[in-house]
């Protein structure tokens, strides 16, 4: 079984100790956190690619290019979101102020699938 590699949008400078991003598409950078049997064993920082080249699909590519298998957000839109299933990559959605809570809520269950409600369209918080 490969190993789970989840990628959390993260606030400069990245890391597990990094705040995460409310904003998946803007997002400073990805921190790309690999974890085996619900223990990290490794941890990077890989920036975020300029939104304007390809939209919000550039994310995508770069985190399927990265190995990510998992993606933790807070809300998404449409497009990426289908960009991601597309390519194999689940969709979590859960609580976290930083990257390392994020990941705890991973390897303990706590997070969701995200469904058609969490998805961006207008930008409402609720």
């Amino acid at each position: 079984m490969k190993d789970t590699v989840i990628a959390v949008p993260s606030e400069a400078p990245g890391g597990l100790d990094a705040l995460r991003s409310g904003h998946f598409g803007r997002c400073d950078a990805f921190t790309l956190v690999a974890v085996k049997a619900g223990q990290v064993v490794d941890s990077r920082v890989v920036p975020n690619g300029e939104h304007q080249e390809g939209g919000c699909l550039v994310p995508v590519e770069l985190l399927f290019r990265e190995g990510a298998t998992s993606l933790v957000v807070g809300g998404i839109g449409a497009r990426p979101l289908q960009g991601f299933l597309d390519r194999g990559i689940e969709v979590l959605i859960g609580a976290g102020d930083r990257v390392r809570d994020v990941v705890d809520a991973y390897t303990t269950g706590a997070l969701r699938p995200i469904t058609g409600g969490d998805v961006c369209g207008a930008h409402h918080h609720g």
